[in-house]
């Protein structure tokens, strides 16, 4: 990437990518991993509905990729607004995408991975000098908050609830 964006800091004892270019190319390879991720969630459950939403988040991590993709061609992101955090998945155990998935564990799964993603784009906006380039990934880091936020509560509403 060209063209205002300054260095990347670096933190002492990490081996942390040289350039701007390679940590977009890192990000946007983790959305490409995220679209795949839910893709294959939705091949594994086995109610329909959640079928539905787990290719809606597929879609949305391609759009994140697109996102990134145009960042690095020079586009800007406008910010979003800081999104509330449940804190649900925080308690829960972590679960492994094996085999046919209940309703309970795909929900456990996606939002560890949103939680995940969330602290990738704070740490990548940590790495970087440039403001408009911070501003993209801590951007980015609320909408996976808002996908975490989402299936926190559908965790609340249908799991939490019924115990």
């Amino acid at each position: 990437m060209t063209g205002g964006i300054g260095p990347i800091r670096r933190r002492k004892g990490n081996m942390e990518p040289k350039s701007v270019d390679e940590i977009l190319d890192f990000a946007i390879g983790r959305e490409q991993e995220a679209h795949d991720f839910y893709d294959g969630l939705a091949k594994k459950v086995k109610q329909p509905g959640m079928k539905d939403t787990f290719l809606q988040f597929a879609a949305e991590e391609l759009g994140h990729k697109k996102k990134l993709e145009g960042v690095k061609a020079g586009k800007s992101l406008f910010p979003a607004k800081k999104v509330m955090d449940l804190k649900i998945g925080d308690y829960l155990v972590d679960v492994e995408p094996e085999g046919d998935l209940d309703y309970q564990h795909a929900l456990i799964l996606a939002m560890k991975r949103e939680k995940a993603a969330f602290r990738l784009y704070t740490d990548l906006a940590a790495l970087v000098e440039d403001n408009q380039l911070k501003l993209t990934f801590l951007t980015l880091a609320q909408e996976e908050a808002k996908h975490k936020l989402r299936f926190e509560v559908e965790y609340d509403n249908n799991i939490l609830a019924q115990n």
